[in-house]
């Protein structure tokens, strides 16, 4: 677990969404024998291909926008890495909208980006994908609020119980000091955890930005979460 002042609280009332979905009750511990503990990893019936880490290549064109590059590394409270360890993104494009019906914004969408992709973390473990940066997008919480680019990221443990959900945002945006989401963690080192690294090491000349960004699963600089 992280230190205290990293976890967003369950209730953030800036946070429209949270009104609606922190626990009201005190809450209860279930027995463990309630729980099936499946080992992991399980990906599903379709096995994690090399390609599923490339974005801009799961359609016959190229996206529109920014390439980018994001790397880093899965580790643990004493800096061990965690090999084989499966890391899902999903993302909106380069113009600020989602691949989902769900999402009205009244930006076009990508038919050569779908915004979605997976890997498994190597033997170091390092992970890394390729994509577009992400545009902002308004989400109607406040007046005239506006989500800060960000990619976010589903990383899975050795069992399917043990899954960190979070997102991973870029520097400089100017739109960070004023989302509620980021905000909501009280302590701005977790919210500067959740800011990504320009890298030059990364940065492919010609072609794309990088970026580096690790996960931390435990310990006083574990990542947050954020939904």
């Amino acid at each position: 677990m992280s230190e205290a002042g990293f976890e967003p609280p369950y209730l953030h009332p800036d946070y429209k969404s949270t009104i609606l979905r922190a626990p009201q009750a005190e809450l209860l511990r279930l027995p463990q024998e309630w729980f099936h503990w499946t080992p992991g990893p399980a990906f599903g019936r379709v096995p994690v291909a090399s390609g599923d880490a490339d974005l801009t290549r799961q359609h016959r064109g190229e996206p529109l926008g920014e390439r980018i590059v994001v790397t880093g590394r899965v580790l643990d409270s004493d800096a061990r890495p965690l090999p084989h360890a499966l890391v899902e993104v999903w993302q909106a494009n380069a113009a600020g909208r989602y691949v989902d019906p769900g999402d009205d914004h009244p930006a076009p969408l990508d038919a050569n980006f779908t915004g979605a992709g997976r890997c498994l973390t190597d033997s170091d473990g390092r992970y890394s994908f390729v994509s577009i940066k992400p545009g902002a997008y308004p989400w109607g919480n406040h007046t005239n609020a506006w989500r800060p680019a960000h990619i976010h990221f589903s990383l899975f443990g050795p069992e399917l119980g043990s899954r960190l959900v979070t997102q991973m945002y870029f520097p400089g945006d100017p739109l960070l000091s004023f989302d509620p989401i980021l905000q909501s963690i009280p302590d701005q080192r977790g919210r500067n955890l959740l800011v990504a690294a320009f890298d030059w090491e990364t940065t492919k000349p010609n072609w794309a930005l990088g970026y580096r960004w690790d996960m931390v699963l435990r310990g006083r600089n574990a990542t947050p979460r954020e939904a």
